[in-house]
C-alpha cells in the first residue's frame, strides 16, 4: 500500500459486511426499544423516559470504537444504543425502566436511563447534569498512572457544557492528558433552550482550544463519519496522545423527555425537516447503495428486533418490584457497626 493510500484510508474502510450490518441492527434495536419505552410511559406503566431517538449514529459509533469490557463508559442519559452494544440486554433496559427487582443498574432505585453495568465498565449516571465528567477524568488519570491501556469515553449533551463540571473536567484533562474522549451529542436544544441562546460560541468543540486539547466536529447523523472520528479519538487516547472533545451535531425529533412538550419552543416544520436526515434512513441508503441491504433484509432485521423488544417487555412486566423493606439497603449504613470517634458519638 502506498503512502497516499494509507493517508486516504479511513477506519470505516476496514469494516467488513458483517460489522456494517451489525451496526444497522443495533441502530434499529435501539430505536424500536426506545419507541416501546415511550409507549409504556403513555400507558402509565413506566414513570418516565428520556429518549435517544435521533442520536443512534454517534451512539453506535462510540460503542463500536470502544473495546467492550475493557474501556470505560460514563454515559449520557440518552446512550441506549451504546449500552446495548457494550452488553446491556433489552430485558435489563426494561427492568430498569419499570423499576423492577432484577434491575442491574440500581435494583429499582434510580430513575430510568440512569445506566450502570459493572461487567461492561459502565459507570452510573447521576441526575445532576455533567457530574460524570470530573469522575471520568479521574478514572482516566488512574488508568494512566497504573500504566493500563484503557480509554474512558464520557457522554453529555450541549446543555451540560454550561455546567462548571464541564470546564473543570476539561481543565484537568488539559493539564494531565489522560486517555479520555469527551463526546457531546449536540441535539440543538438544552431542554427548551436553543443552542444559540445557551452558549456564546458557535461550536462546543471550539472550547477545546482553551484547555489545550483537540476538538473535532462531526455530522452526528452520519454513522460512518462518527465512527471514523471516534476510532481516531479512542486510538489517539490509547497511544497516550491526549484527550479529544468530539462534538456530534444531531437532533432529537422527539421531546426532551416524556415530561416535555416541545411544541412550546420549536415548530413542527423544523422537526419534519430534520426527520429527513434521520440517521437510520441515511445509513439504510448507504447499505442499499453497497448492495448489503434490501427490503427483504430490512424486514428480516425488523422482525428479529421486534421479537427481542416484545420479549423484553413481556419479561419485565411480569417481574416483581423490590420489596418495600429493602428500600434503605445500600442507602444508609448500619450505624451500630460504625466505630465513631468519641467527639462524634451521640450523647458522648
Amino acid at each position: 500500500m502506498s503512502v497516499q493510500e494509507k493517508v486516504m484510508t479511513r477506519p470505516s474502510d476496514r469494516l467488513n459486511e458483517e460489522q456494517l450490518l451489525q451496526m444497522y441492527y443495533y441502530m434499529v434495536l435501539s430505536r424500536k426499544l426506545d419507541e416501546r419505552m415511550w409507549i409504556l410511559n403513555r400507558q402509565g406503566k413506566a414513570p418516565f423516559h428520556i429518549s435517544g431517538i435521533g442520536h443512534e449514529a454517534i451512539q453506535v459509533a462510540q460503542g463500536f470504537a470502544m473495546r467492550k469490557g475493557h474501556d470505560w463508559l460514563f454515559p449520557h442519559y440518552r446512550d441506549i444504543a451504546t449500552c446495548l452494544i457494550l452488553g446491556v440486554t433489552p430485558r435489563q433496559m426494561l427492568l430498569a425502566l419499570l423499576g423492577k427487582e432484577g434491575d442491574v443498574f440500581s435494583r429499582g432505585r434510580q430513575m430510568p436511563e440512569h445506566f450502570s453495568y459493572k461487567p461492561s465498565k459502565i459507570v452510573t449516571v447521576s441526575s445532576p447534569v455533567m457530574t460524570q465528567a470530573p469522575q471520568a477524568v479521574g478514572v482516566a488519570l488512574a488508568s494512566q498512572l497504573q500504566g493500563k491501556d484503557e480509554v474512558v469515553v464520557v457522554g453529555f449533551g450541549e446543555g451540560a457544557t454550561s455546567e462548571g463540571d464541564f470546564h473543570e473536567a476539561l481543565n484537568w484533562a488539559g493539564i494531565y492528558h489522560p486517555p479520555i474522549v469527551f463526546v457531546c451529542q449536540n441535539n440543538q436544544y438544552a431542554i427548551s433552550v436553543h443552542v444559540k441562546k445557551q452558549m456564546p460560541v458557535e461550536n462546543v468543540a471550539d472550547r477545546a482550544a482553551a484547555y489545550n486539547i483537540r476538538g473535532v466536529i462531526v455530522d452526528g447523523n452520519d454513522l460512518l463519519a462518527c465512527y471514523d472520528v471516534m476510532v481516531e479519538a479512542v486510538e489517539r487516547a490509547r497511544r497516550g496522545e491526549g484527550p479529544t472533545l468530539v462534538e456530534a451535531k444531531t437532533y432529537r425529533p422527539v421531546p426532551h423527555s416524556t415530561a416535555d412538550d416541545d411544541r412550546s419552543y420549536r415548530s413542527r416544520e423544523e422537526v419534519e425537516q430534520w426527520k429527513k436526515r434521520d440517521p437510520i434512513l441515511l445509513y439504510e441508503k448507504y447499505l442499499m447503495e453497497r448492495g448489503l441491504l434490501d427490503e427483504e433484509k430490512k424486514a428480516e432485521v425488523l422482525k428479529q428486533v421486534m421479537q427481542e423488544v416484545d420479549d423484553a417487555v413481556d419479561f419485565a412486566l411480569h417481574q416483581p418490584y423490590p420489596p418495600v423493606e429493602s428500600a434503605a439497603e445500600g442507602v444508609f449504613g448500619d450505624f451500630h457497626l460504625v466505630k465513631w470517634p468519641k467527639a462524634f458519638k451521640r450523647n458522648a
